[in-house]
């Protein structure tokens, strides 16, 4: 079964509430909670629970469940190998149980569907993993459609396709799962620390922050808050190698070129780098070499002496001497002029320079952080760069990965650009609506960080209702062809889709009261009856 363009917007839909829930609520058992209810309201699951392992009892008990009373959930113990979850803990892998009615390995301990209840009932069950190591659960029931489950001892189609979706299903699970596993982790750790018995915290001497910090140290995709810039943001796998890359290289002297396209971020880059490192209370001077002529550059470079040239009145200091014991950034170093690049390679060699029309030799400690998001190679191969200076400026290359190879960041960084111009313009956006979720998340982003942060500040200028929708969004992004979904409908089409939108968001603001929400779009009762029958929109979902 192919997954249709429906189920693909869906699916994006619910993992980015997923993702906004995980970064903007810090209390790790709403954060869990919230993510269950998601799950509930996006996939239609019965039930959902998320489990995690004791490692010092071996026992798995559920943590946060919906669907389950608090003597369900109780009832929810598990040995490892015990079951279809001590199954899924000890071997690590994903199961699938079509119909738990016929599958001894089911063995239903909270007794929370009665026999009746279980046909046509399957379960999934997801490991949550924190690198290598199986910390617990995250499972989920669900009806399958009548058409397969009567005709289950057979090969029929409906069959077939029951099972690619419940595939689809597994796959969700599984992002989710891996999107949880950290808040899952500080659970575990908590649940272990509450359980021991006073002898055992003596005997051991690990407090539950020194268990969280050796967890972290065997976690490959953790990182310590000591690691993580404060001025960059992101949790996506690229962007945590580039952490990690930044705290090596951060206190060593070592020249450094930072690559990426235009946008990514590389003044940040470099301006973590000088701020984690023992210059970090000395000068960071910045410059473009592509935002002056090549007759200015020189100057500004390496200053001047009195009379250099026609307009030199007194002897001016250039960046590198400003930037002496400090750190000096210089963006778009493949703009630079051949001659401008031989001094530069001197300066990087030799750690001395001339004045522009002086004679005088002057030696700087300055550590040199260059970025371009040209192909230095190329430029070489043309004969605009030199091969020299490439050698020197490549001793420890960084590549800041483009905003479509980090999409799950998006959301992080709309969030943020939205709390700044909320302040700057004195307006206050609460959310970003689904539809809007969507294009963001679609687009490619060629101008990345950049373009995302212009695009914000352009909606929350727009937005009255203090929500930013679709219709806020540049018209680089609401071009279907730009988001890979061409639109072939009518106009009318349209013009539904966007009332469904309006509709939906206005339920989504009252909780799901449609006379609260007639009013606030100026419609009576009976036309917003008239409305939801028309775009079969279910109300009591928004409660």
């Amino acid at each position: 079964m192919l997954i249709t363009q429906d189920q693909d917007h869906n699916s994006i839909s619910l993992l980015a509430e997923v993702s906004r829930t995980i970064t903007n609520e810090d209390d790790i058992n709403k954060v869990l909670r919230l993510v269950l209810f998601i799950m509930s309201e996006n996939m239609n699951m019965l039930r959902g629970m998320i489990t995690i392992l004791n490692r010092d009892t071996g026992e798995i008990v559920i943590n946060e469940s919906f669907g389950l009373t608090e003597k369900e959930k109780e009832r929810g113990r598990y040995q490892i190998g015990e079951g279809v979850i001590g199954h899924v803990v000890k071997t690590g892998k994903a199961v699938i149980v079509p119909s738990i009615i016929d599958e001894p390995l089911f063995l239903d301990r909270t007794r929370s569907r009665s026999k009746a209840k279980k046909e046509n009932l399957c379960f999934i069950c997801i490991p949550i993993k924190a690198g290598t190591e199986i910390i617990g659960t995250l499972s989920a029931d669900r009806q399958l459609e009548p058409a397969a489950a009567d005709e289950r001892t057979k090969k029929t189609k409906a069959e077939a396709e029951s099972i690619d979706m419940l595939q689809y299903y597994v796959d969700q699970l599984s992002i989710i799962a891996s999107m949880i596993s950290q808040a899952v982790r500080l659970k575990q750790l908590a649940h272990e620390e509450n359980t021991k018995t006073p002898h055992e915290t003596i005997v051991t001497g690990k407090s539950s922050s020194l268990q969280k910090r050796e967890a972290e140290e065997h976690d490959d995709e953790t990182i310590s808050a000591a690691e993580r810039p404060a001025n960059i943001i992101g949790n996506t796998k690229p962007m945590i190698s580039l952490y990690k890359m930044i705290d090596k290289i951060a206190n060593t002297n070592a020249t450094t070129l930072i690559l990426g396209e235009s946008g990514v971020g590389k003044e940040l880059v470099a301006s973590a780098i000088h701020f984690k490192s023992r210059r970090a209370d000395k000068a960071f001077i910045k410059f473009n070499c592509a935002a002056l002529p090549e007759s200015i550059v020189e100057s500004e470079l390496f200053g001047h002496e009195k009379g250099a040239f026609t307009g030199a009145l007194a002897t001016r200091q250039g960046r590198f001497e400003l930037a002496h014991n400090g750190t000096i950034f210089l963006d778009e170093v493949g703009e630079l002029s051949l001659s401008v690049q031989a001094k530069l390679l001197r300066i990087i060699q030799e750690k001395e320079f001339e004045r522009v029309g002086g004679s005088k030799t002057i030696k700087v400690d300055v550590r040199v952080i260059a970025a371009t998001n040209r192909n230095l190679e190329e430029l070489i191969q043309s004969g605009l760069f030199r091969e020299d200076l490439y050698y020197r400026l490549n001793i420890f290359p960084i590549t800041v990965p483009p905003l479509r190879e980090r999409k799950t960041d998006i959301l992080l960084l709309a969030d943020y650009f939205v709390e700044k111009y909320n302040a700057a313009n004195h307006k206050g956006i609460r959310r970003i609506s689904t539809t809007a979720i969507d294009m963001l998340m679609r687009y490619h982003w060629p101008g990345n960080v950049r373009e995302l942060q212009n695009c914000m500040e352009r909606a929350v200028i727009l937005s009255e209702d203090n929500v930013i929708h679709g219709y806020h969004l540049p018209p680089t992004l609401q071009t279907a062809e730009s988001s890979g979904t061409p639109y072939t409908g009518s106009l009318l089409q349209k013009l539904d889709a966007i009332e469904k939108e309006m509709i939906m968001e206005a339920l989504k603001r009252t909780k799901g009261n449609m006379s609260r929400a007639a009013v606030q779009l100026g419609l009576s009762d009976r036309i917003m009856g008239l409305r939801i029958k028309k775009f079969d929109i279910d109300y009591r979902k928004f409660r």
